[in-house]
């Protein structure tokens, strides 16, 4: 099978179902996102990190791919795959590992800049994409409706990434840099 189909060269692609939309369709920009915060969080797990922090990265990657499945299936044709339905216990585990980095880390006296460490800043881009996903996502839900398990699973993500990117700069021995107002 041949990497390329040509099936997309007039500006079209395919959903699961078999329905062809453009490829700047609200449905396609949601599901790219994924792909893209799934990229970067990629990219992160290359990063000096702890085991703990790897292995729960690669778990956020395999739920943002059924994510990204069950955005891109068009259910008035076929039926959601059983591994593209987001079960309210990821909400749980990623809240629980929300609350097991916080708890190490130093009271917030301040807004944060991104910044610190390599690794907080990239923590910091994943935390910006996963908001965008977000924006995406609500787009979407205007037209077509998109699981509540899923729109709060990308907004905790977003909070993950804020305290991973704090763990990770003091994790690498570097000082979180606090935003200063100008008088």
């Amino acid at each position: 099978m041949k990497l390329y189909t040509k099936t997309g060269d007039k500006g079209e692609t395919g959903l699961i179902g078999g329905t062809r939309v453009p490829k700047n369709d609200v449905r396609i920009e949601a599901y790219g996102t994924v792909d893209e915060l799934n990229s970067f969080i990629g990219l992160l797990s290359t990063y000096p990190i702890t085991e703990i922090d790897k292995n729960f990265l690669r778990n956020i990657q395999n739920t943002l791919f059924s994510i990204g499945s069950y955005l891109a299936t068009d259910t008035t044709k076929v039926e959601l795959d059983k591994a593209s339905v987001l079960k309210s216990e990821r909400i749980t585990l990623i809240e629980t590992e929300i609350d097991r980095l916080d708890a190490i880390l130093p009271t917030l006296s301040s807004f944060i800049l991104p910044g610190g460490s390599q690794t907080g800043a990239l923590c910091h881009i994943c935390r910006t994409i996963s908001r965008r996903v977000e924006r995406r996502l609500f787009d979407m839900n205007e037209t077509y409706s998109i699981d509540n398990n899923i729109l709060i699973y990308i907004n905790r993500l977003s909070d993950y990434f804020f305290a991973l990117s704090r763990f990770s700069t003091l994790y690498d021995g570097a000082e979180e840099i606090y935003w200063k107002t100008h008088d």
